[in-house]
């Protein structure tokens, strides 16, 4: 296997700045270890740049100037998008989609991770007060303006009073305190924190959403606007700001996006991006489908698995795709043991007690990582495209925490820590101390087929133990309203997304109120205090860090909320795939990063030869 990426330390501090509100003391590099591809070979283009045309303040792509017209044909896995609402999208399919159609006010330059502008022209710090002033002249599909009180109320009347997704709400808070907004202008906005904020800019990548279309659905409350923009929703009565705006919508079909011709990016020929007329997404049911629907060149991209990753190599040289290395990935694959211990409102136990004394002793949770061989999880699923993981942190994060090297499989230590808590094996089967029979049902999402190897790999490797594990793999939104609704469910294979440069995006996974902090979730508006004291740490922890403005101060408290979860087990970390992704070699304008991917910049894709 390759080496997963080697990062330069980057420094974060917020300084009092007349420009940038973001000083890295060393700035980042990232070392991106191409398949088949030369760093020489990989031209970036400058930062993107503001040019004013007839009063509209344009954001101007400097990349290679491309041909417009054709189309990318992208695979998805699952049922498709679940909403359409940029402010409550609680799964990655939804999030990527709705996030085609909403820009926000910042966003991340992927080569250097610095936050720049997008909606907003420029943008300052002053201490705990950040001024953003947004382009003059751009607009909604619908041709209306956009303008402050867009921004205000997508604040104001979405993100603070908690409709939707309420992640970004609950990570922007400060002891409790949400920032405060002023207007100043119809292109001048004021944000105002109740003390300077490490993680707060990057919480302006919010999308901006129009007013004039979200309102009278946000005023009906919940229910009303959680309903909002489902994906039956009209195409042509959709009010957007992205790149791409909603075509059409086949459920288990596909999902079609159209170029927004009145977009604000433009390019050095001072002509409206994006370059390619469409953008179609496939429903595929599983990566094997996914496999075929590329070969068939059906779809143009694919992230290749481990134990295929010989065999399109072999075949690049002669083929129309191109294959590229993008590192360690950005997000984690992990085992999470419910530790609920509540009751629902029919006054039944979301685990039975019995259980409960299994999930929530510390040695049963350890004895379960011991058992768990991840050194044949990365030979036999990612044919050793892959490295084992063993802290929250992803690996390419610069926040890892280094010193957590983990340990083999050792099923000795496993049944030693299981005989400290009373559990006992007759006949090779484990009993509890009151003679349970351990048994517990396991989960994943049906169709992810590295899942599911995960699954009979973790079944086979508790048998070991005596343990029965029922596994039972799902379709993907029932497995989600499992984990966060109905609490009825032992153990699950998941994975979550994450940023490599700012550990407080995970507040709401790490948080005991936080909303993804599914091994022991809280009931919405709850009183309980019934908090393992690693837990009330981990509260301190994310509070404590974001207040933090340099990464040298930053660093020890991250680490230590990594140590925390690898001592404690409440998840338990599994391996990190190493991103092959093949693209079809007719589009240009790839510029891939270890940061952000490959077609981060569909704007800015073209295919030779159109037009």
């Amino acid at each position: 296997m390759k080496k997963y990426l080697t990062w330069v330390i980057l420094l974060f501090l917020l300084i009092i700045s007349t420009r940038a509100c973001i000083h890295k003391d060393i700035p980042p590099e990232y070392n991106n270890a191409y398949y088949n591809t030369k760093e020489d070979e990989i031209t970036y283009p400058a930062e993107n740049k503001n040019i004013t045309i007839d009063d509209i303040d344009y954001l101007q792509s400097q990349a290679p100037i491309g041909k417009f017209g054709g189309e990318i044909v992208i695979s998805t896995i699952g049922e498709g998008p679940k909403t359409l609402n940029p402010c409550n999208t609680k799964d990655s399919t939804s999030s990527s989609m709705a996030g085609l159609m909403y820009d926000g006010l910042l966003t991340t330059n992927p080569q250097t991770g610095e936050v720049v502008p997008q909606l907003a022209k420029s943008f300052k710090v002053n201490g705990n007060e950040y001024i953003i002033n947004l382009r003059k002249g751009i607009k909604w599909t619908d041709g209306k303006e956009i303008t402050v009180d867009d921004v205000l109320y997508t604040y104001w009347e979405v993100v603070f009073k908690g409709l939707g997704n309420t992640a970004t709400r609950d990570a922007m808070m400060i002891n409790g305190k949400l920032p405060k907004l002023y207007k100043i202008d119809d292109y001048t906005v004021k944000f105002v924190t109740p003390q300077p904020f490490a993680p707060f800019l990057r919480q302006l990548s919010y999308p901006i959403v129009p007013k004039h279309y979200f309102k009278p659905y946000s005023d009906k409350g919940d229910s009303v606007f959680n309903a909002f923009l489902n994906p039956n929703t009209p195409p042509e009565e959709i009010v957007s700001n992205g790149a791409f705006k909603l075509k059409e919508y086949v459920a288990a079909q596909r999902v079609v996006f159209v170029r927004n011709p009145d977009y604000y990016k433009i390019n050095t020929n001072n002509q409206k991006l994006p370059y390619l007329d469409k953008l179609i997404y496939l429903i595929v049911g599983d990566t094997n489908n996914e496999i075929l629907k590329f070969e068939a060149k059906e779809t143009d991209l694919l992230s290749i698995r481990g134990a295929n990753v010989a065999r399109y190599k072999l075949k690049e040289a002669k083929s129309d795709y191109k294959i590229y290395n993008l590192g360690a990935d950005t997000g984690t694959l992990f085992l999470v043991i419910n530790l609920n211990n509540r009751k629902n409102d029919n006054n039944k136990w979301f685990v039975p007690p019995y259980k409960q004394k299994w999930f929530r002793d510390k040695n049963f949770r350890k004895a379960i990582d011991y058992a768990i061989d991840r050194k044949s999880m990365v030979q036999n699923i990612a044919q050793g495209v892959a490295k084992q993981l063993f802290t929250a942190e992803s690996l390419n994060s610069i926040y890892l925490n280094k010193k957590i090297t983990g340990h083999e499989q050792n099923l000795d230590k496993a049944l030693e820590l299981l005989k400290l808590s009373g559990f006992k094996l007759k006949n090779g089967i484990l009993y509890d101390r009151n003679d349970n029979r351990v048994e517990f049902d396991l989960y994943t999402n049906a169709g992810a087929l590295e899942r599911e190897s995960i699954g009979v790999i973790i079944k086979q490797d508790l048998e070991n133990l005596g343990i029965k594990v029922n596994f039972k793999p799902i379709e993907f939104n029932s497995l989600v309203n499992k984990l966060s609704n109905t609490n009825d469910w032992d153990m699950a294979i998941m994975g979550l997304t994450g940023s490599p440069l700012e550990p407080h995006d995970g507040k709401n996974v790490w948080m005991s109120n936080g909303p993804l902090h599914l091994f022991n979730q809280r009931p919405a508006k709850s009183n309980l205090d019934d908090k393992f004291s690693w837990e009330k740490e981990l509260d301190e922890i994310f509070e404590k860090g974001a207040l933090k403005l340099s990464y040298k101060e930053r660093k020890p408290i991250y680490d230590r909320y990594q140590e925390i979860i690898y001592n404690e087990c409440p998840i338990i970390y599994l391996y990190s795939p190493i991103r092959i992704i093949a693209i079809r070699k007719k589009f240009k304008n790839i510029f891939p990063t270890s940061l952000s991917g490959l077609i981060y910049n569909l704007d800015e894709l073209y295919i030779e030869g159109e037009q």
